[in-house]
């Protein structure tokens, strides 16, 4: 087994780092170019971006590559009762919508709806080859199974949610891409405690090996995004494989932790619960301020990664922070399942008071610093120490505390463009 997922792994990881450059160079041709065009792009300037080919590719090559040699082997059984081969196939046209809708979005842009339209095209298809969330897990109802519409339709909610999550959180260089990583290699454990089908196994390895392939040209500072058709399929992958890997062999799994059966299947939602928590804060949000349904789709500068941007943090610092923030949940769900409830809760408390004591450190450390701030348009440099008098700023006034509407007296961009000055 392990010498298949090392395979997997490897395969995914040259293929992705090799294509990444074709990537860049296709986006170039054919106008799929983040052009900044509002203040809510961290960057100044424009970026290919469709990275996301590269990481699909990559994933592609991988995964068929595997499953026919171990089919032709006799390792994996495409036939038998579980069907595989009809879900496999399932996905795979799944991807193929979901890749042309955001290769459009990429270069053409597309409405919310339109999006939407193709999200959900795709969901129903994997839906209608049987990738399917067929039972619940209830407290104090164990392992309940869903009526065929219910399933079909929870499914559907599933994939298009998670898709969506990972979507919205790609904000920041390398932000989706390494989240969606971290994701990926925390279900990866699960999987494999779990004792997990090997198809979901080698699935979510050749998504791993894609991604770290990919990383190293969308880490700050990013030679490319990984786009809407990136971070779509990054989001429909992780939605199907929770389900082929988790979710369909909730059986084996209360096996190995029957006394918690009230909270295993919330494992998946936990690896994802960083961006599930930011886009349904970001969906309350924007409901309040805007009191209409339409308002949920329209962007705003509330995200977790914007509101780390103004209390002071680098967009590095942001993505690390936000990183180690996913790496705890993931921990988290796999404590959770292995040593139970209590042993998991410490953990998150632990973390908890870390977050809070290195956050109040950063500030007190700035503040002790006197730290200056570099616009990363014009090079105008704010000091905390003199302030900004024609601006009505007083001289000691730090710069998480500048009000959200200041911008650079030289420029006139806003706050997200200033970073530490070194």
């Amino acid at each position: 087994m392990w010498g298949n997922i090392a395979i997997s792994f490897l395969l995914a990881f040259i293929v992705s780092f090799m294509a990444t450059p074709y990537s860049i160079k296709i986006a170039e041709k054919i106008g799929a170019i983040d052009i900044p065009k509002d203040d809510r792009r961290m960057r100044k300037k424009s970026i290919p971006k469709l990275g996301g080919l590269a990481v699909i590719t990559g994933f592609a090559i991988s995964l068929i590559y595997l499953i026919s040699v171990m089919n032709i082997e006799g390792s994996i059984n495409l036939f038998d009762e579980n069907m595989y081969l009809k879900k496999l196939i399932g996905v795979g046209l799944g991807v193929i919508i979901i890749t042309i809708t955001g290769v459009i979005d990429d270069t053409k842009t597309l409405k919310p709806l339109q999006k939407l339209f193709g999200q959900v095209l795709a969901a129903v298809v994997a839906v209608g080859f049987g990738i399917r969330i067929s039972a619940a897990d209830i407290p104090f109802i164990q392992n309940t199974e869903l009526a065929n519409e219910i399933s079909m339709i929870v499914t559907v909610i599933w994939i298009i949610g998670i898709t969506n999550e990972i979507n919205l959180i790609d904000g920041l260089d390398g932000l989706s891409s390494g989240i969606a990583l971290i994701s990926c290699i925390s279900l990866l454990i699960i999987f494999a405690l779990n004792y997990s089908p090997m198809i979901a196994i080698l699935m979510i390895t050749s998504l791993i090996g894609a991604l770290v392939g990919f990383l190293p040209f969308n880490f700050s500072p990013a030679k490319t995004f990984i786009g809407d058709t990136g971070s779509n399929f990054l989001g429909f992958m992780l939605s199907v494989v929770s389900i082929l890997g988790y979710i369909l062999s909730i059986v084996s799994i209360l096996g190995v932790a029957k006394t918690y059966t009230a909270v295993v299947i919330a494992l998946p939602m936990l690896v994802l619960g960083l961006p599930i928590f930011d886009v349904v804060w970001a969906i309350i949000r924007r409901m309040v301020k805007g009191k209409s349904i339409k308002a949920i789709f329209k962007a705003d500068k509330g995200h977790l990664h914007h509101r780390l941007l103004a209390k002071g943090f680098s967009q590095k610092q942001a993505v690390l922070v936000m990183y180690a923030m996913s790496a705890a949940l993931g921990l988290f769900a796999i404590i959770l399942l292995e040593s139970g409830i209590w042993k998991a809760l410490s953990f998150l408390l632990m973390v908890i008071a870390a977050l809070f004591l290195g956050y109040r450190n950063f500030l007190t450390e700035k503040s002790e610093k006197g730290e200056k701030y570099e616009c990363g348009v014009c090079k105008y440099i704010y000091n905390p120490k003199t302030g900004n008098e024609k601006a009505g700023i007083a001289p000691g006034t730090n710069f998480e505390d500048l009000p959200d509407n200041w911008v650079c007296p030289v420029c006139g961009e806003s706050k997200d463009v200033f970073e530490i000055h070194k």
